[in-house]
């Protein structure tokens, strides 16, 4: 989850980020995330039951090693 601020130029800066996991904040520094992260974006296709629906989420390293590392084939 990305938190933003708006600048006096009126554009929006990622101001912080949230694991929708865990909960743990990203420290961002003048833009720059001082930790990577993994950032998500879906737009469901005509096929599925969520037509047109946008998901966003971000996980921390953590998280993400233990979703792939839940799947029965490996990355």
């Amino acid at each position: 989850m990305r938190q933003y601020r708006t600048e006096l130029e009126r554009t929006e800066k990622v101001e912080k980020i949230i694991c929708n996991k865990c909960g743990k904040e990203i420290l961002v520094q003048r833009g720059v995330p001082q930790e990577d992260v993994l950032e998500v974006e879906k737009r469901w296709g005509y096929h599925s039951r969520k037509d047109n629906q946008v998901d966003q989420f971000d996980l921390c390293e953590d998280c993400y090693d233990e979703l792939v590392g839940s799947f029965l084939i490996k990355v």
